[in-house]
């Protein structure tokens, strides 16, 4: 599937992007902050996750902290031990099949949700986001692939409003994100399969089922070609 793993690049400490909307309060500040660095990769399996770091990274006190690293318990983007202590999952290969089953059937109704409102505005900025994706593949860059990918999937489910499938597709995104950012670090994202082509072909076609379709593939050769030795932390 991959290249030789004696190229990947080093793993590197989190980074926090800047928020790009105001928010409230420091606490909703800190949770997108910290769930987003999750979406993007910045975060890998097995890892440690403390109170004092994070808050001294984002310049908060340790309370806002602290109630970020609740709520993405909850959602199950980060685990709470006996011992409280909270770390970014591992996935077995099973946990791994049932994240992968439960995107392909919430995205494809997403995407298809979407179709009707994708005029030629819309089609020309997911093919804008493709391009960012397709020459983060030809330059091999790991993270500008990851945001790219995000960037370009969320704006394509967004467009449908599917508010309640929605979280559940961030949910799921949540948990696979640092176990895909894992693999990418080991082997590259050179080889990686790009279905967005296919994807947006048939969305420029109004073809509901060649949407699903690619959306499906897109999924399963992502997610169900890591194999059992990648789920492994290093």
């Amino acid at each position: 599937m991959y290249s030789d793993p004696a190229t990947r690049p080093p793993v590197r400490d989190a980074e926090f992007t800047e928020p790009q909307e105001e928010f409230r309060t420091t606490q909703e500040r800190v949770y997108y902050q910290v769930r987003d660095a999750i979406l993007r990769g910045q975060f890998l399996p097995g890892k440690a996750v403390t109170i004092r770091g994070l808050a001294a990274e984002l310049d908060c006190s340790p309370m806002p902290v602290r109630e970020a690293l609740r709520r993405l318990t909850s959602e199950r983007a980060l685990d709470l031990s006996d011992t409280r202590r909270v770390t970014v999952p591992t996935l077995t290969r099973e946990k791994l099949d049932e994240i992968c089953a439960a995107r392909v059937a919430l995205e494809c109704q997403a995407a298809a949700q979407a179709l009707p409102f994708v005029g030629e505005a819309e089609l020309a900025e997911l093919r804008a986001l493709d391009d960012r994706v397709t020459e983060a593949l030809e330059r091999k860059d790991i993270q500008g692939y990851v945001t790219a990918n995000l960037d370009f999937h969320f704006t394509l489910y967004r467009l449908g409003r599917p508010h309640i499938i929605l979280s559940l597709i961030e949910s799921l995104w949540l948990q696979t994100a640092p176990l895909q950012h894992l693999v990418f670090q080991r082997f590259g994202v050179q080889e990686l399969p790009d279905r967005h082509q296919d994807l947006i072909d048939a969305i420029a076609s109004n073809d509901e089922q060649r949407v699903r379709t690619a959306i499906r593939q897109d999924i399963e050769e992502g997610l169900g070609s890591i194999s059992a030795e990648e789920l492994l932390p290093t």
